[in-house]
């Protein structure tokens, strides 16, 4: 077993993915699976999602880096000015052998589990929680999809570089939805690309600070209007 474990990862270190591809790999076992993330340690650029013995490998975009990074700040941002703390865990590898199951977010954070988690080095889906909020940009697999509702990830975001989709999990089924459960005051669907299509021409730190102002009206119209926004 093991010297097909380490023949397969040797296969794998071949491919050749270009950025904005992917590779789909058929009969993967948990075993090669956990192989091949421990093979590959920390910090690689890929990303791996493992569904049921299919392994998908992606290679990002740079424009694929850039929105990931500015749509988790834009989170951030939203997070600070309503003052609820969070835990922000990036692409960590989540994965359940249970739900034969394994995702790299692009981003994710712990928000009503933040404090579950809060201090920990690494996270076992066995007895944590798995994050509140998960992102994905570029990525319309239903492999990532299959994968991130069997680990039981409440809301999931995904990006296709124009529209914005939000998942929600329900009776362990995901449901699309016009609404987020973590910022239910907030129109994300539109503001969200309007704020990554700004960033492309005027600048990331401009579209931060523009989206700040933003985001304090509103908290100022919820806060002087019952009913939120109009």
């Amino acid at each position: 077993m093991q010297t097909e474990t380490k023949s397969t990862v040797f296969e794998l270190n071949q491919l050749i993915v270009p950025p904005g591809n992917k590779v789909q790999l058929q009969n993967v076992s948990w075993e090669m699976y956990s192989s091949i993330l421990d093979e590959l340690g920390e910090g690689y650029a890929i990303r791996l999602t493992y569904y049921k013995e299919t392994l998908e490998i992606r290679m990002p975009l740079p424009k694929h880096e850039k929105a990931k990074s500015l749509i988790g700040d834009l989170v951030k941002l939203l997070l600070e000015e309503l003052n609820i703390d969070c835990e922000v865990l990036g692409s960590t590898t989540f994965k359940s052998k249970d739900m034969q199951s394994g995702v790299e977010p692009d981003d994710c954070f712990y928000i009503q589990n933040q404090a579950a988690v809060r201090g920990k080095d690494r996270i076992d889906l066995t007895v944590d929680p798995p994050p509140d909020l998960a992102i994905e940009v570029d990525n319309s697999s239903l492999t990532a999809l299959n994968s991130y509702q069997a680990l039981k990830v409440p809301e999931l975001w995904r990006y296709d570089g124009r529209t914005l989709k939000i998942y929600l999990l329900q009776e362990g089924k995901y449901t699309e939805s016009d609404t987020s459960q973590n910022f239910p005051d907030f129109p994300i669907i539109d503001v969200i690309p309007e704020y990554v299509d700004r960033a492309n021409t005027q600048g990331r730190s401009p579209t931060i600070r523009a989206f700040r102002a933003w985001a304090k009206e509103q908290l100022q119209i919820k806060d002087s209007v019952e009913g939120g926004f109009y």
